[in-house]
């Protein structure tokens, strides 16, 4: 992957092939190689330990707990409910002090938190826990999304979101793989103790390859220091100074934004967080083939999102890589409403495809930011954005999980998550159009 150049009087996406062989870019290849992957890592395990709670469900959490349908939708809510309370705070922690030591502090409680999950037998216990699950997570997206936007250039944030965020679909393809099978050798509540811990022993790696700023990093030279911040400075300029005392919320791109991404995540959440459970009830098959047979959408997702930000980040077009692909996610989504009780395979065809067309654009769609929001207020904008997205989560989540416990198929969810990710695409045509080389005003 090419690391770009760094010559702040040429536009970023025409320097890539002057200067690639230049020594400085050579020496920047390796954020390619040593950070991201460390953030893919951290990223990873964090999905891992919200996203396995669909499979604790599908394997009987709530006889095993002696508690409700509905309760066991509330359990899954809950962790959305705590990421949505502390992403603001978080985020103006990152941006004022360090997102190193913050994620650090985050791995360690969350990875203790997690493996309690599987010990805790009383359901407000476990709710608690599961909320603080939550707010426990809730630094770690704006807050590395802060930190690529310090590391990597417009012409490369696209692919970098990407890889960041390819944790999500890549960690739910092999925990769909291995969970079912933990689950059918040691129980589920052993297996939430077992997926726990690796939070904590990647805890002491995480500190010791991540700087806040490229200034920090031993392994880069002086000269790769200076091209990349002039380049990151050149770009802001484009983008304009902010205004630290002013909310971000204010801008109307912002706000928009926030909504889209609301009917986003409704969709998405209410997928990875039942579809074990639809899969199991429609199929029939055990835990362990379950586990196999909901990774299939993820493979999909994870070929789908390194193809839209390579496109994104070549063509600098961000808004258009995304709502094509929510819109047919949506329109994929409706197709299993109308199979669901006809078809398991034609069903299950269309979750894949909407799976795959619902991750597709993160890439993109994170890099419209940066792009738009002064660097002064991009951490705040951001954590507003995904806030507003793990208030869409917990709807989707709970919601999803409601209607399959009242309605006794999955239907009803399936036609909600449709309409929501079909509203998605839709907002954004309502986004403020930006001039290219002028800031947007808010």
């Amino acid at each position: 992957m090419n690391s770009g150049s760094f010559n702040p009087n040429v536009p970023a996406e025409e320097t890539v092939s002057a200067t690639a062989e230049t020594p400085a870019a050579v020496n920047l290849r390796k954020r390619w190689l040593l950070l991201l992957p460390t953030i893919f890592v951290t990223y990873s395990l964090a999905y891992l330990d919200r996203a396995n709670f669909g499979f604790g469900a599908a394997a009987g959490l709530a006889d095993t707990l002696h508690i409700t349908g509905p309760e066991t939708s509330l359990l899954g809510a809950l962790f959305f409910l705590g990421y949505f309370t502390f992403q603001i705070p978080g985020a103006k922690i990152a941006e004022r002090h360090s997102v190193r030591w913050l994620v650090f502090g985050a791995l360690v409680t969350w990875g203790s938190l997690a493996a309690l999950t599987g010990v805790i037998r009383h359901f407000w216990l476990l709710a608690l826990v599961r909320f603080l699950l939550g707010v426990a997570e809730s630094v770690i997206f704006p807050a590395i999304l802060l930190l690529l936007t310090r590391w990597f250039t417009r012409a490369e944030r696209s692919r970098a979101n990407s890889i960041f965020i390819l944790g999500n679909p890549v960690t739910v393809l092999w925990m769909s793989a291995i969970t079912g099978y933990l689950i059918q050798g040691f129980g589920w509540q052993m297996t939430f103790v077992l997926e726990g811990l690796p939070a904590l022993l990647w805890a002491p790696v995480w500190l010791s390859q991540v700087r806040d700023r490229p200034a920090a990093a031993a392994w880069l030279s002086d000269e790769a220091k200076r091209e990349l911040e002039a380049t990151l400075e050149r770009e802001q300029i484009a983008v304009g100074r902010g205004n630290t005392s002013r909310n971000p919320l204010l801008r109307r791109d912002v706000l928009l934004l926030s909504v889209q991404y609301f009917c986003w995540s409704i969709g998405v959440y209410g997928f990875v967080l039942w579809l074990p459970t639809i899969v199991h009830k429609g199929s029939e098959l055990s835990m362990g083939q379950t586990g196999l047979l909901a990774g299939i959408p993820y493979m999909f997702a994870i070929v789908l999102m390194i193809v839209v930000s390579s496109i994104s980040d070549r063509t600098q077009k961000r808004e258009q890589m995304v709502w094509p692909l929510l819109l047919l996610a949506g329109v994929a989504m409706m197709g299993s409403f109308v199979f669901a009780q006809r078809s398991f395979v034609a069903s299950f065809v269309c979750l894949v495809l909407a799976g795959g067309c619902m991750y597709a654009p993160y890439g993109p769609f994170f890099a419209i930011v940066p792009e738009r929001v002064p660097r002064e207020e991009a951490g705040v904008a951001l954590a507003i954005i995904n806030s507003s997205g793990a208030l869409g989560a917990f709807a989707g989540s709970y919601l999803v999980g409601l209607l399959q416990s009242l309605t006794g198929d999955s239907r009803a969810g399936f036609l909600l998550m449709a309409t929501a990710l079909i509203a998605s695409a839709l907002l954004l045509f309502l986004l403020p159009k930006k001039i290219a080389g002028e800031p947007l005003k808010a």
